[in-house]
């Protein structure tokens, strides 16, 4: 049976429950697509794709390197490294010399639009849609025309905790097995919770960052803390963890809170506690020099010491 037939009679097949069925059967019925379409996907002119990529250009600044340092460690084995914004667009590619016109005759290029609703079910439009990471392996794909491709890709997630962008390794590999593709899908996806670290820390650069103590190794669980130790910014699977809203606005809340930190003091004398802890740790344990910083006595620092539950031995 042909690949758009054997395609087609799964997508409208009622005993087909899969993933992947589930996603040709959206391309099919949801999208009007058919799988025997050969055209290659269109692309943007390089003024419509300079505005396309001209707001996430922080963004592209600091997944750059990334992209270079992952291409570094799998382009000689024939593979492509693509990141798109959160709609399936090309904004940035990394490929050998002797595999990019190949490439860009499967129309794997910068300004191409691989959304699942135009290209059928491939790695990164059905990664987009169903917000997670996913390998599309040769003839998995919609299209007959993709079924020489194997594509590995993650999602990354922005500091608002939407969805921002899908970094994408395809390979046209003969040999290209099921353990290869393992293999490189978790560099992908490591690269990709790189990628959305750094930009979360280049977001809140006055902060500091926490690492939750239960960082999954798969997903960037931080924290951005201000100056008073009130959180006011986490990731994606922070909220996760923390039960907080999953995306959009964050309202501030104090890091304590979140991190279960708990003792018996309330109020002000959280804050002051705070105060003199890092006026001691300035003054690498100095009382005397501490308490000049606060412009309080000795004796006066000693006492505000002990009611805080601050012994000096622990210093």
């Amino acid at each position: 049976m042909r690949h758009a037939d054997y395609v087609a009679a799964q997508s409208q097949s009622k005993s087909a429950s899969s993933a992947l069925t589930a996603s040709w059967r959206r391309s099919l019925v949801k999208h009007g697509l058919d799988p025997a379409d050969a055209r290659r996907p269109e692309r943007l002119t390089d003024a419509e794709l300079s505005l396309r990529r001209e707001p996430l250009g922080a963004f592209l600044q600091v997944a750059g390197p990334q992209l270079d340092q992952l291409f570094n460690l799998i382009g000689a084995s024939g593979c492509m490294v693509l990141l798109t914004d959160s709609e399936g667009l090309v904004l940035d590619q990394r490929a050998g010399d002797a595999d990019v016109r190949q490439f860009q005759e499967w129309g794997l290029s910068r300004g191409t639009d691989w959304s699942e609703s135009t290209q059928g079910t491939n790695g990164i439009g059905t990664c987009l849609v169903e917000k997670r990471q996913v390998t599309i392996h040769r003839d998995e794909h919609f299209h007959t025309r993709n079924t020489a491709l194997s594509c590995m890709d993650a999602p990354i997630w922005g500091p608002d905790g939407r969805l921002m962008a899908a970094l994408d390794v395809s390979s046209a590999r003969s040999d290209q097995n099921d353990r290869f593709n393992r293999l490189i899908a978790a560099q992908v996806a490591q690269t990709a919770k790189v990628i959305e670290t750094m930009f979360f820390k280049a977001s809140f650069p006055q902060a500091r960052i926490i690492v939750a103590p239960d960082e999954a190794p798969d997903a960037a669980v931080l924290l951005a803390v201000d100056k008073d130790d009130i959180a006011i910014g986490a990731t994606r699977a922070a909220r996760r963890v923390f039960g907080l809203e999953r995306e959009g606005a964050f309202r501030p809340l104090p890091a304590a809170d979140l991190l279960g930190r708990e003792d018996d003091l309330t109020g002000f004398d959280k804050a002051e506690r705070a105060a003199v802890a890092r006026a001691l740790a300035r003054a690498e344990g100095n009382v005397s020099a501490a308490a000049r910083a606060l412009g309080i006595g000795r004796a006066t620092m000693y006492r505000r010491m002990a009611r805080l539950g601050l012994n000096e031995k622990d210093l």
